[in-house]
């Protein structure tokens, strides 16, 4: 059966695009799925705990989002250039998205703040990347922070006020062009609440690249290609999950890039491996989940791969109907918007 891009369109009024994130993380709303029968209950997101039953393990990514966006000019032309880190690499080279791309020729020379931070274009690779290498004094982590500005996707407008909004509050190791939106809505209190039920907490990561967002151009989705992403699973991670399993719990994942980790680190069985490697998994109607029983998610942008990985959990139908209850009920889209729970039964 061909799987076409226009099977996953659905109009969003463009003032559903949440531009900036609540006050509160928990207080944004829910939409709770049943994955099997398309019903739906409208909640705040701080009532997913009575959902939740102990014995259930929540997976969530604890990769952080650096401030990935440079911008700079050409040496020699002084013409202005913006470079977005995607994903690093050997002695200081990264892969990177640059705009304009035409003036930015392996050979190019790239200068950042005044000349704190240098770089020299090596080479294009996929879809017209650069891998770009840099120079600086110091240490990366603070010339980045310094230069850098949060990689907020391109249909949020408005600046953020504060860089940690963009960052779940369990957000630990650096590598990640955009955030795993779904955990913004968690709070340390939640996170307390949920423990002392008896919920187990799984932390994996997943450097989250441009990949998972970029545009499905192909009318046939099969001939779409994903880019890798670095991922991680602990040995601890992986105890937990496979022990909920054998127990009889329920493994819900928190946004998008914790079930495609571990369903990249599981066996058919639905046992998830330890180890760290690259995925590229495209998840889409007909793939049979391995290790996820649940998931937690914000609302996704049309035709987009993540939308097809909701739509193999729960059908295209039951997805696509909850979605156009959810803009009936002006629920708020995408980053900073709210959340889906798609669970087994309401």
């Amino acid at each position: 059966m061909e799987l076409k891009k226009s099977d996953f369109y659905f109009d969003l009024p463009e003032e559903l695009i949440a531009q900036d994130p609540l006050e509160d993380r928990s207080s944004s709303r829910l939409l709770v799925i049943d994955k099997n029968t398309g019903k739906t209950q409208h909640r705040i997101f701080k009532d997913i705990i009575e959902y939740l039953n102990p014995g259930d393990c929540l997976v969530l990514n604890n990769t952080k989002v650096i401030p990935a966006r440079l911008y700079g000019e050409r040496e020699g032309t002084g013409g202005q250039v913006e470079v977005l880190l995607l994903k690093r690499g050997e002695g200081d080279v990264w892969e990177t998205l640059v705009r304009p791309g035409k003036k930015c020729k392996p050979g190019q020379k790239l200068v950042f703040g005044g000349g704190k931070l240098h770089a020299e274009v090596l080479e294009t690779v996929d879809d017209g990347n650069r891998l770009i290498k840099f120079f600086y004094d110091g240490i990366w982590e603070e010339v980045l922070d310094s230069l850098g500005e949060m990689p907020l996707p391109p249909y949020i407008t408005h600046k953020l006020k504060d860089k940690n909004r963009y960052q779940t509050v369990y957000a630990k190791y650096d590598g990640s062009a955009a955030a795993p939106t779904a955990g913004l809505h968690f709070t340390p209190e939640l996170l307390k609440q949920i423990d002392e039920k008896g919920i187990k907490l799984a932390y994996v990561t997943l450097h989250v690249g441009l990949g998972t967002f970029r545009p499905v151009k192909e009318e046939n989705i099969l001939d779409h290609h994903m880019h890798t992403e670095m991922y991680q699973v602990t040995k601890e991670a992986a105890d937990i999950i496979n022990d909920t399993k054998k127990s009889g719990g329920r493994v819900i994942c928190v946004g998008t890039t914790s079930c495609r980790t571990i369903e990249s680190a599981a066996d058919e069985n639905g046992c998830v491996k330890p180890g760290s490697g690259d995925t590229d998994i495209f998840i889409y109607p007909g793939y049979r989940f391995k290790a996820l029983d649940c998931l937690i998610t914000n609302f996704h942008l049309p035709e987009s791969t993540l939308l097809m990985l909701v739509s193999a959990l729960a059908g295209r139908e039951n997805v696509l109907a909850a979605y156009e209850e959810a803009i009936r009920e002006r629920y708020r889209f995408f980053s900073f918007g709210d959340a889906c729970f798609f669970t087994d039964s309401i």
